[in-house]
């Protein structure tokens, strides 16, 4: 199982938000990039960038440090916040990015999903926050009519091949991952998972790696990582990196 150290940026440090909320924020670093070389260093495969500007204003903010951490690593690194439209997408992969991830666009124009998909194949994940079992978006202000189920089964439709899950009243907290909700989506859509949202021992990791049978085949890590309540090598020899 991949496990993927996040770093989320917000007025280009790396910092932290309990449930999304701007109040609840805690920064850990003003250097993204010297955090993403520190988590390469101790081992990790894969990055998990998140711009939470461009989330919250609906197009990406964080472009240059983005930039400056994609030049800098030699792994993989996913991106995601704020991407709305193709141009923005091309551009994220141009300066390096192996995927980008979709998230409130797919609620809003789903056929840029289905034209991205055509055009980028598996560089393209979508993102879906859950809240109550549905789906939030723009930056999770916004809670749609819609379960995260039957968003999951329509990018399905349109060619996606993985997403990332997040419940949102996990995230950040420390309270434990939402293994049933993930679980159910895995099983009710076939799809690659990325499960994301409430990690806090390396119990939780455990707990997870148990649902890779049904496709949920990596685990981000943001807080537990920076609170210290699970080391980064702790989760590596867990996820069988």
């Amino acid at each position: 199982m991949l496990i993927i150290p996040a770093i989320d940026l917000r007025a280009g440090k790396c910092v932290r938000l309990v449930e999304g909320r701007l109040d609840r924020e805690t920064v850990y670093s003003d250097s993204p990039v010297d955090m993403a070389l520190h988590w390469q260093e101790q081992g990790a495969r894969y990055l998990h960038l998140v711009d939470l500007d461009g989330a919250f204003a609906g197009a990406p903010k964080n472009l240059d440090v983005i930039k400056e951490i994609l030049a800098a690593v030699d792994i993989p690194v996913q991106v995601g916040g704020g991407i709305r439209n193709l141009d923005a997408v091309e551009r994220l992969l141009e300066l390096g990015a192996a995927r980008v991830i979709l998230g409130t666009v797919a609620i809003l124009k789903p056929e840029t999903v289905a034209e991205a998909c055509s055009r980028w194949s598996e560089a393209i994940l979508i993102g879906i926050d859950g809240k109550g079992g549905r789906v939030a978006i723009e930056g999770w202000g916004v809670t749609v009519q819609k379960s995260t189920v039957e968003l999951a089964n329509e990018m399905k439709e349109l060619g996606v091949t993985r997403i990332v899950f997040t419940d949102i009243r996990r995230d950040g907290t420390l309270k434990g991952p939402n293994t049933k909700a993930t679980a159910e989506l895995a099983r009710a859509t076939g799809l690659k998972i990325v499960a994301s949202g409430g990690v806090s021992v390396p119990d939780d990791l455990i707990a997870i790696k148990e649902l890779e049978p049904l496709g949920v085949d990596s685990i981000i890590i943001g807080k537990a990582l920076y609170a210290g309540t699970v080391s980064l090598a702790e989760a590596l020899s867990i996820g069988g990196d």
